[in-house]
């Protein structure tokens, strides 16, 4: 579990580094709050996983790449790898490096309480579904059953619908209008693996299709 943990903070440093290599300075004082803000609540989120849920804190840690990992769910990740470090990159050129938007601080306020409110959805997830790993995958090891309590009473995909918030909520903090232009294609890959999710547990998870007519939408109440 060390090892691991050391895994997901190299990946954190990495992140920080596209930011300030892109913008070409570390005076940007937005990408240390978004690092402080991401640090501070997934560290607040791992030690209450590791309190309250130690299983699915070790899940958490895993590997996004994992054998009971379904293909498509590899290729998926390994392409969200590449969209999310472009993606980076790229408010960093926008916003630091060339200037080229010019997005008011009330806006990047507002940004900064959707990143934090993705947190808060993200500790309700888990705090009702020990199953919440990383990868697709069935958990047989661990008697995986359906979750239709707290919030996936509402929608399907509760943790889906908090990272649209921080799709939306980071560029905004980080002051990039281009990189909010990119928004729905990040939002686009997150409703696919949502689709091909469902179909994964409808047929290996006793009870889910039940769920999904009970409870019609996938991310958005009213919406989708």
């Amino acid at each position: 579990m060390a090892s691991k943990l050391i895994i997901q903070i190299g990946i954190f440093v990495a992140l920080g580094s596209l930011l300030f290599l892109s913008a070409g300075t570390l005076q940007w004082p937005a990408a240390w709050v978004l690092l402080v803000e991401m640090g501070g609540t997934g560290i607040a989120l791992g030690l209450w996983l590791r309190w309250h849920d130690p299983a699915l804190f070790a899940e958490r840690l895993s590997a996004c790449f994992q054998s009971s990992q379904k293909r498509w769910d590899k290729v998926f990740m390994a392409t969200l790898l590449v969209l999310w470090s472009s993606w980076f990159v790229l408010m960093g050129v926008d916003a630091v490096r060339f200037r080229w938007s010019h997005v008011p601080v009330w806006a990047q306020a507002i940004g900064a309480i959707l990143i934090a409110l993705n947190a808060y959805i993200a500790y309700r997830t888990f705090r009702e579904n020990t199953f919440a790993a990383p990868v697709v995958k069935i958990q047989t090891e661990r008697d995986h059953r359906v979750i239709i309590t707290g919030p996936y009473a509402y929608v399907r995909h509760p943790m889906y619908a908090g990272n649209l918030l921080f799709f939306i909520g980071t560029p905004l903090l980080l002051g990039s209008w281009c990189g909010m232009a990119a928004t729905p294609l990040m939002a686009a890959m997150l409703a696919m693996r949502a689709v091909l999710e469902e179909r994964t547990l409808a047929s290996g998870l006793p009870g889910y299709r039940d769920y999904a007519v009970r409870v019609r939408y996938r991310l958005i109440r009213g919406i989708w």
